[in-house]
């Protein structure tokens, strides 16, 4: 076809470049907050366990100073002290959802089916292309928005950006369809259960209200996106051989069946996902159901075609070796939060944020809202983590200043989704853009500009809704 390039790869090997730079930042980060430990107090707010067994904060217990900083010891043995402490589940759960991942791209891209789902879109879809770049920045941006998903979509991060290169673009164009998209639409909140839902509950408000403005915000939002994204694309736009495209593609029933058992057993993950919002206690599983749907998919896919038992363990073992860098980079990562719990840091900077904001008029109030919540993910990446640390905090400022908490909630959302796919902090980033071999100061020098546009009109979104009252 006229351009495969993209879809040539062999598995998901991370690269030397990527991976050295990933690290490098990363101990910058780690080494810049340890710094922090012997300038920064040691303080605490008094916790208190409320009606649905969730710890949050006590707002009338207030903040006292204690004792602060953490051993040099332990600061080196972050990375690996991170998986002996509350919430290492969730680490593990990435970890292992990546492994899967790695594994089961490389039996994929081996088998050959891969390469043939990309060529077929291509060859259908070569004259329709922008149609279906939005397509899928709707797609993933409704994934984020709807379900809550940020985590489950890496593994269908490769697959976009391999489509992106055979259609002619590039492969920042794919990161933006799949990785910007789903940041985006889990920041909008319409009906993320991971922040706007559970800061709705702990507010004391019904979930999920309020719905039509956050659809107005998804709205803005997209077109914001897909304008970015397409004036890129169209920018690096190299021309495909229609003709030989069309020509050189050949059906293959085999293949075709194929593919169809892949898509079937994905996508009853992906329903299984979807029904998290109502079944509650399938949003703790999310990542293990996705993980083991992918498997499931990908094995039975490539038996189909032919390929071996031993030759699947093979290339999947293969596939998680390639793989491995990455978990550094996810412990590293994950050590920056943990030495600021240790040293009793978290705390003291989050109330040093509140302090500042009940000096401020009314509508600035708002901003700085935002503006705590985009400093706090660049420490704790969890939209749910933060959402019962902070919520207690920011709701109540905002009802000094007749804020209303569906703006308080709606701040919360945007301070904590769309810096998931900015800071170096959050592993799913790091992951996904060493998946495809983009460096994170290639992805910083792209994304900038929408990041600083999206702050400004989400920020303007935010005053419209209280000046209106919402």
């Amino acid at each position: 076809m006229g351009n495969t390039e993209g879809i040539k790869r062999k598995g998901l090997d991370i690269s030397v470049k990527s991976f050295v730079s990933s690290i490098a930042i990363l101990f910058v980060l780690m080494l810049f907050v340890y710094v922090l430990t012997f300038i920064v107090p040691g303080g605490e707010y008094g916790r208190i366990v409320d009606s649905n067994g969730d710890t949050i904060i006590d707002t009338q217990g207030g903040f006292k100073y204690v004792d602060g900083g953490i051993s040099f010891i332990k600061w080196v043995l972050s990375p690996i002290l991170v998986l002996t402490v509350d919430g290492s589940s969730t680490i593990m759960a990435v970890i292992g959802f990546l492994l899967v991942a790695g594994g089961i791209f490389n039996t994929l891209e081996k088998s050959g089916l891969m390469k043939y789902i990309l060529e077929r879109i291509a060859h259908k879809m070569s004259k329709n292309k922008y149609t279906l770049m939005g397509f899928i920045i709707f797609f993933f941006m409704l994934l984020g928005a709807m379900i809550g998903s940020f985590e489950e979509c890496v593994p269908l991060v490769p697959i976009v950006v391999a489509l992106a290169i055979s259609l002619g673009w590039d492969d920042l164009t794919g990161l933006g369809m799949s990785l910007l998209a789903v940041g985006c639409g889990f920041a909008s909140g319409v009906c993320n259960p991971f922040t706007v839902g559970i800061a709705q509950e702990i507010a004391g408000i019904t979930m999920f209200s309020g719905i039509w403005f956050r659809i107005l915000c998804f709205v803005i939002i997209y077109i914001i996106l897909t304008f970015f994204v397409y004036c890129h694309a169209k920018s690096v736009e190299k021309p495909v051989n229609d003709e030989a495209l069309y020509n050189d593609f050949k059906k293959n029933k085999k293949f075709d069946l194929s593919s169809l058992l892949f898509v079937i057993i994905f996508g009853i993950g992906i329903v299984i996902v979807l029904c998290s919002v109502f079944i509650t206690f399938l949003q703790d599983l999310t990542m293990v159901i996705i993980a083991i749907m992918f498997l499931i998919a990908g094995l039975v896919s490539v038996l189909v075609l032919g390929m071996k038992p031993t030759e699947f363990v093979k290339w999947f073992g293969y596939g998680v070796v390639s793989v491995l860098p990455a978990v550094l980079l996810i412990l590293m990562a994950s050590s920056v939060k943990y030495t600021l719990i240790e040293s009793n840091m978290l705390d003291t900077l989050l109330f040093y944020g509140v302090k500042i904001a009940e000096k401020l008029p009314g509508e600035a109030v708002v901003i700085f809202i935002y503006l705590i919540v985009l400093v706090m993910n660049f420490f704790v990446s969890s939209g749910s983590a933060k959402a019962f640390l902070m919520i207690p905090l920011i709701v109540p400022i905002g009802q000094i200043f007749d804020i209303s908490s569906q703006i308080c909630i709606t701040a919360f959302a945007f301070g904590d989704g769309f810096t998931n796919v900015l800071y170096p902090t959050n592993p799913v980033l790091l992951i996904s853009l060493g998946l495809v071999n983009v460096s994170y100061t290639k992805w910083l020098k792209w994304t900038w500009r929408f990041q600083l546009v999206n702050f400004i009109i989400t920020g303007a979104m935010l005053l419209y809704g209280l000046m209106i009252g919402y």
